[in-house]
């Protein structure tokens, strides 16, 4: 007799299936009673399979019991530290990015505050768009001071580095210490709803800007990161205290 599927099984099935497009944001997942039918599994095991699915953000619940697909989840930057650290990517799985604007801008307000300088300043910046499965995820406006430009150069170029921070990091013999991110939400301008592909006359976008300083104390990058507000901006913060440290 085969041998049934286990919870891990059904999720990787499900997984497999929201990758090839089998099933779309927005979609219905299959309910418990149809997951248990096709897998003969129990209720408990169909209920583990999607509360995996959950955690991972790739699932949301709705009213009246149903299931659908979430859309894309865009990571913070501490996922992305550590899946560079470990892979030498900060892109994920079936990610890519596609640069959309290099050059020199004057700092605005909100970019100048964060970057220490007077609003006006020269700063570069490196816009893109960052997809997964060929669906738009985010758009990024990355801004970077002069001291950063002239140890990583590379930065000008209308290419994807893959890994800007960590080099500019390098480069300045400093490794990134702290990150604030700021979420708030407006309404989308066109040019991100063009990008974005979204349709709608009136979309409310949620922003996160992202400063990013090194251990010495410098700022290496600050970043404006723009989704569509359906899409799950995800986080994970270790709460355990590390062995020997103070309690809080």
């Amino acid at each position: 007799m085969p041998k049934k599927p286990g919870s891990a099984e059904i999720a990787a099935e499900l997984r497999r299936q929201m990758k090839d497009g089998t099933l779309r944001p927005g979609d219905e997942v299959p309910s418990y009673n149809q997951i248990k039918g096709q897998y003969q599994v129990a209720h408990a095991t169909a209920a583990r399979a999607y509360r995996m699915l959950k955690m991972e953000g790739l699932i949301l619940s709705r009213p009246g019991a149903k299931m659908i697909v979430a859309s894309p989840a865009s990571t913070g930057i501490g996922a992305r530290v550590a899946l560079h650290a470990s892979t030498g990517s900060a892109l994920g799985d079936g990610e890519s990015s596609r640069i959309l604007e290099v050059g020199t801008v004057g700092a605005d307000a909100l970019v100048a505050t964060r970057l220490e300088v007077p609003p006006g300043t020269p700063v570069q910046v490196r816009r893109r768009v960052v997809s997964r499965g060929n669906v738009p995820v985010h758009l990024s406006s990355s801004y970077y001071p002069a001291y950063v430009i002239a140890v990583t150069p590379e930065l000008q170029e209308p290419v994807s580095t893959g890994a800007s921070r960590e080099l500019a990091a390098e480069r300045l013999g400093s490794a990134q210490d702290e990150v604030l991110e700021e979420v708030t939400s407006r309404l989308a301008t066109a040019a991100e709803k063009e990008t974005l592909g979204l349709t709608a006359d009136t979309v409310v976008v949620t922003q996160v800007v992202r400063t990013v300083t090194l251990a010495d104390g410098r700022v290496v990058e600050v970043a404006v990161k723009v989704a569509e507000g359906s899409t799950i901006l995800r986080w994970t913060t270790q709460l355990r205290p590390q062995e020997g440290a103070d309690d809080a």
